[in-house]
C-alpha cells in the first residue's frame, strides 16, 4: 500500500485530494511585483502549493556561442536561442525567492523550488524549504540527486526524458541517500505537450512499479489531461501558471492563466471525489428515487373473473404494485375482485 507523505498541512496520497502546484517559472518576466502577483492569483485560484526554479544561468549552463548552446529545434518555443540567454531572461533572482516564499505562506501555501545544483540546494536549505522537485532535465543528475536526498525532505520528481532503467538508477540513488518521502510525476518534456504524447496510461504502472504515490507534471494545453490523470490516480497536478498568455514570457505559452487554474483546482478534485469505490448498491438518495421504478398497474376498469391482458395491464411507475417480473404469469390469470385503473397489482387482486 503506497504511503501518505506529510507536506507541511497537507497528506499527499491516493486518499486525498490532488496536491496542486502552481509552477511561476519565468513567468514573472523579471518583475518582483508580478512574481508577487502570481503569488496572490495562485493562492486566489485554490492552488496548495507554490514553486519557483532556483537557478543562474552558470549555474545551469555554461556562456558558450558555438552552436551546441543554442536551441536548434523549429519546433520549439526558444529555437534558435543561446541557452544562457535563454536562461538569464528567465531564471528568478536569488533574493526574489524569500520574499515570494513569504507571500505563499501568508496565503497558506507551501512554498518550495526545483534547485538546479548543489549551491541551489545549499540556499532553499537556509530558506528551509518544506521539500524538493527534480527537473526532468536533472532527474539523472546523481551529483544533485545524492545532495537533495541528504536533507532527508520529501522530494518530488518529474519523469520526463528518461527510461525505466534511469529512473530505477535514480530512485535508488536518492533512496541510498536518504531520501524517504518520494512521489514521481509523469512528465512529457515538451513544450507544449500534446495529449497523444502524454500516454498517462503510466501513471498507475509508475506507482506499482516504484511503490510510490505518482502526479502528473504536464505541458499540455488546458486542464483536460489533468483531470483524467486524478482518475488515473494521480496525487499531485504541477501546472505552469502566469497571469495572462499575452503578457508573453519564456513559458506563457503553456500557462494556464488564472481562471484556468482556479477550473484545474475544482475539477481536479471533483475528479477525486467521483472515483469513490467499488459499489453496485444505490446511495441513500438514490434509495428515496426506488418508487419511480416500474412495477405493474391495472389501467383499465376490471370486472371480476375478467383476464389480465397487455391492454389492461401495464409496467408504469411508480413501483407500488407487482414486479415486472411477474407480468407473463400475471396474464395467466383473472381478476379476484373488481378493480379500478390505477390500481397497483397485488397477488390478492388475482386468481
Amino acid at each position: 500500500m503506497i504511503q501518505p507523505i506529510q507536506v507541511a498541512q497537507f497528506t499527499i496520497s491516493p486518499q486525498h485530494r490532488p496536491f496542486v502546484i502552481a509552477e511561476m517559472s519565468g513567468n514573472h518576466n523579471q518583475s518582483l511585483d508580478r512574481a508577487l502577483a502570481l503569488v496572490d492569483a495562485a493562492a486566489a485560484a485554490g492552488a496548495h502549493a507554490l514553486k519557483l526554479q532556483t537557478y543562474t544561468p552558470d549555474t545551469i549552463t555554461f556562456n558558450g556561442q558555438s552552436d551546441e548552446f543554442f536551441i536548434r529545434d523549429n519546433q520549439s518555443l526558444w529555437a534558435d536561442k543561446n541557452l544562457y540567454t535563454l536562461y538569464k531572461e528567465a531564471y528568478t533572482p536569488w533574493e526574489w525567492h524569500g520574499p515570494i516564499f513569504e507571500r505563499a505562506k501568508q496565503h497558506g501555501m507551501v512554498a518550495f523550488s526545483s534547485p538546479f545544483d548543489t549551491t541551489a540546494v545549499d540556499f532553499l536549505e537556509s530558506l528551509n524549504v518544506p521539500l524538493y522537485k527534480i527537473a526532468s532535465f536533472e532527474n539523472t543528475d546523481h551529483i544533485l540527486l545524492k545532495k537533495v536526498a541528504q536533507t532527508g525532505k520529501p522530494i518530488i520528481m518529474s519523469t520526463g526524458v528518461a527510461t525505466v532503467a534511469d529512473l530505477a538508477e535514480s530512485v535508488k540513488v536518492l533512496r541510498d541517500n536518504g531520501c524517504r518521502d518520494l512521489i514521481l510525476l509523469k512528465c512529457t518534456s515538451t513544450y507544449p505537450a500534446t495529449p497523444e504524447t502524454t500516454n498517462l496510461l503510466t501513471i498507475p504502472h509508475m506507482s506499482a512499479l516504484f511503490d510510490v504515490p505518482v502526479g502528473l507534471s504536464d505541458h499540455t494545453m488546458g486542464i483536460g489531461a489533468a483531470v483524467a490523470a486524478t482518475a488515473l490516480g494521480a496525487v499531485v497536478v504541477e501546472k505552469h501558471f502566469t497571469l495572462r498568455r499575452a503578457d508573453g514570457g519564456v513559458d506563457s505559452a503553456f500557462s494556464l492563466e488564472p481562471e484556468e487554474l482556479k477550473s484545474l483546482v475544482v475539477e481536479s478534485e471533483r475528479a477525486f471525489l467521483a472515483m469513490g469505490q467499488v459499489s453496485y448498491t444505490p446511495t441513500p438518495k438514490e434509495q428515496k428515487s426506488l418508487q419511480f421504478k416500474r412495477s405493474l398497474y391495472v389501467v383499465r376498469d376490471m370486472a371480476v373473473g375478467e383476464a389480465f391482458t397487455a391492454e389492461n395491464v401495464r409496467s408504469i411507475r411508480p413501483a407500488n404494485g407487482l414486479h415486472t417480473r411477474h407480468y407473463d404469469e400475471v396474464l395467466t390469470k383473472t381478476a379476484a375482485q373488481p378493480i379500478k385503473a390505477g390500481t397497483a397489482l397485488t397477488w390478492e387482486l388475482t386468481n
